[in-house]
C-alpha cells in the first residue's frame, strides 16, 4: 500500500501488528535496487506486508519520523517506531532480511 496521507500513515502505524514502511523518493536509484529484491525478502519472512511512503511527497512527516537518507525502512507497532534500518544499511538483500527478521517471524 501507498501512504499518501499522515492521517492513512497514523492508522497503518497504530495496528498490534508489525507495520514496515519503506520510505524512498521516485528519483532515488538506491531505492529502484531495493524495490528489485523486496519480494524475495518478504516472501522469505512469512509476506509481510510493506507500505511504502514518498518522502518528498510527505516531507514533514518524513522529518518527524526521522527519516534523513533513502531508503529508509521503519517497523512501527502499536504506534511507537521499534526499527529504523538507515539507507546505509540497506543496500543488500542480507542487510535487509537481517534486520526485518528481528521484528517479524515466518
Amino acid at each position: 500500500m501507498n501512504i499518501t496521507t499522515e492521517q492513512q500513515f497514523e492508522q497503518l502505524v497504530s495496528s498490534n501488528d508489525h507495520t514496515i514502511v519503506k520510505f524512498y523518493t521516485d528519483w532515488c536509484p538506491d531505492c529502484r535496487r531495493l524495490d528489485a529484491f523486496m519480494p524475495d525478502v518478504t516472501s522469505t519472512l512469512g509476506d509481510m506486508p510493506l507500505h511504502t511512503l514518498n518522502k518528498d511527497k510527505l516531507p514533514a512527516l518524513s522529518e518527524r519520523e526521522q527519516v534523513m537518507g533513502i531508503p529508509s525502512l521503519l517497523v512501527y507497532k502499536n504506534g511507537e517506531k521499534i526499527g529504523h534500518l538507515h539507507s546505509a544499511n540497506a543496500k543488500t538483500p542480507g542487510e535487509v532480511t537481517e534486520f526485518l527478521a528481528a521484528y517479524v517471524t515466518p
